[in-house]
Parts: C-alpha cells; structure tokens; sequence
C-alpha cells in the first residue's frame, strides 16, 4: 500500500490510449511502480483488452479508494455515456473529445483532493477537444486552468540510460508551446524564458538532487551571428540567462539549437530550454522517442503523459507500442514518492 496510488486516463477513445494501457496492464512492472487504476468508459476498455487478449478483467469502481489492482484485474472510474461507444476508432469525434475531456478533468480533481498520488494521461486529440466546444490547445493549458496557476511549461523528458551522459536523464522545457511558429516568435518574452530556466531548474534538482546545469537554446541559426539573423538573443534571451545567473541557477546561453541537444545527450547539460516546440520535441523524441515522457511543470499535483499523439495511423490495430506509456508511469511514480 506504500506504492502510489496513479490514475491513468484513456485518452481519445479513437486513439491508441485504451489499447496502450490494456497492452501495458499484464505488464508486472507496472504493479511493481504503483498502484494503478483506470479513468475512463469501462467497455472501450473491454474493447482494447479484447484486441489484445490478455483476459484481463475490467472491473467498475466507485472511488479510487476501492481500486485493488493486479495483472488480471483493472479498476476503472467510469466515465462517458453511451455515445461513447459509438465512435469509430481513428476519427476525430467530438463525443472522443468529451470523453478524454471529463476524464481528465476528474483525474485531476482527485489528485487535487489527495484521494490519489498522481495521474498518468494517454493522448487526446486536440482537433476533438474543440469540436467539444473545449477551446484549449492540449492538455497542459488545460491542467493548468484546472489547478489555478499561471507559471507553468511542458517537459520532454528522457529517463537515464546507457545512452546519455547525464545521470539523472535529460529535460527539455519549452518557453511557447502549441501554437503557430509566428505567434510562438512573437510570444518570446525575457521573463517568459526566466520562467521556464526557473521551472528546468527545480525540476532537475529534484531529479538530481544537485544543482543541475541548463542549456538555453538561441531561437535564430547560430545563434543569430551577432545580430546578422536576428536580434532576439542579445534583446530576450541574453538578460533572461543574466537575470537567472543572478538568482543562483546554471544556466548557459543562448547557445545554437543544432548543437546543443548534441552537448546534453553528452553530459554538458541535464535539461535543455527551448524557444518553441518542434526546436525541443524533434531533437528529444530522435533520442528516444518510445522511452520519451511529457511532464507538466509548475502544478500542485503529479502529471505526466506519453510523447506521443493518439496515432489515429495505428489505432485499434494492435500496433501501439507501450513502452512510452510504462516509462510515464515510471517517472509519475518516482514524483509522486518525493511528495510523499
């Protein structure tokens, strides 16, 4: 019972979130990281055990406290009517984006009551979220509404292993986050990027227990050449290294983006700041994509998720890779001891 007790989401029913925990749910190593249960409509989750034939039974709870999870047996909140089963598998579906919508939103009221240690979410599809009339660009905007803060980012994290340097794994938080490249430009901000060194930070102190070194992308080639290519390094990101400096914090920058992902899988850095998604996800994801886990920083509760999307290319097909999923729980637990 000292395990944590996590509550992982399904997702978009359209997607590869129910087959990705019904594959992982046999899995012994997912019962030796926590307890876990399930958020979401029972029968979707039937439905993914069936694809998998693990035998599993799902079986209907009322509150997490009467969770008794095994290899055989999954708890699950219910959650979703009965439109929810009638959406096809990989199609975007406003009824899938209210079903991953209350799910979540009940995950995260029960980490917030402390009735669980954390919760663990598969993909939603954004473009269904909003059909649902829910107008946030994914789920980190979300959680953060849910829980009340403003200072918040989005973590790509790769665990230690064989392939990195640095030994308590390696972050990527990013300053912007879903939206276009232009509105990502001109989002920049000198305390944008101090928010975000701060948040990478603490994080990897934690994960560390040191004091961690940060590398800060540049947003333009080389770093913007002096100037040559554009200016905001020497007028955003510059001060925000200085003014993190000042606060005591490791941090190197700005430094060019085609570079440095190369010195922090060598050990050079423990987390890395990028100006815009893409500039962080595809350099973190090449390095290990299927082992990658999104952590949401700067909220009061434990969330952490896969990196990838809901795969409306490989749902329901029996082709979801699970290793990402088990790698979320892996790091969600771990959080969730230290808050203990």
């Amino acid at each position: 019972m000292n395990k944590p007790l996590l509550a992982i989401t399904l997702g978009d029913p359209a997607g590869v979130g129910p087959e990705v925990i019904a594959g992982l749910w046999p899995d012994r190593r997912l019962h030796e990281l926590c307890r876990p249960l399930a958020i979401g409509h029972p029968e979707i989750l039937r439905r993914a055990v069936e694809l998998w034939q693990t035998r599993a039974r799902v079986v209907e709870i009322d509150s997490p406290e009467q969770a008794r999870p095994a290899v055989n047996a999954i708890p699950c909140l219910a959650v979703g009517g009965p439109e929810t089963l009638q959406i096809c598998p990989a199609t975007v579906d406003a009824r899938a984006g209210q079903a991953a919508y209350e799910a979540l939103v009940l995950a995260a009221n029960l980490a917030l009551a402390g009735r669980i240690d954390g919760l663990v979410t598969a993909p939603l599809n954004k473009a269904a979220l909003w059909e649902a009339g829910h107008h946030y660009p994914g789920h980190t905007e979300l959680l953060a509404e849910l829980c009340g803060v403003r200072d918040f980012a989005m973590m790509l994290y790769l665990p230690p292993d064989a392939g990195l340097a640095a030994t308590a794994g390696l972050g990527v938080v990013h300053v912007t986050l879903h939206m276009a490249l232009r509105d990502a430009l001109a989002a920049l901000s000198t305390p944008a990027v101090v928010a975000k060194i701060r948040l990478a930070d603490q994080i990897m102190r934690t994960l560390k227990g040191a004091r961690p070194s940060i590398g800060v992308a540049a947003v333009n080639p080389h770093a913007g050449e002096s100037g040559l290519f554009g200016d905001e390094e020497s007028r955003i990101i510059e001060p925000a290294v200085a003014e993190a400096h000042a606060a005591g914090i490791d941090a190197v920058g700005p430094l060019p983006a085609d570079t440095l992902m190369v010195r922090a899988a060598a050990g050079d850095f423990d987390a890395v700041v990028a100006m815009y998604h893409d500039q962080g996800h595809i350099a973190l994801k090449l390095l290990g994509m299927h082992r990658a886990v999104n952590v949401t920083l700067g909220l009061p509760i434990v969330r952490t998720s896969v990196a990838h999307g809901t795969a409306f290319d490989l749902a329901w097909q029996k082709k979801a890779n699970t290793s990402s999923m088990l790698e979320a729980v892996r790091v969600a637990a771990q959080l969730a001891g230290w808050r203990q």
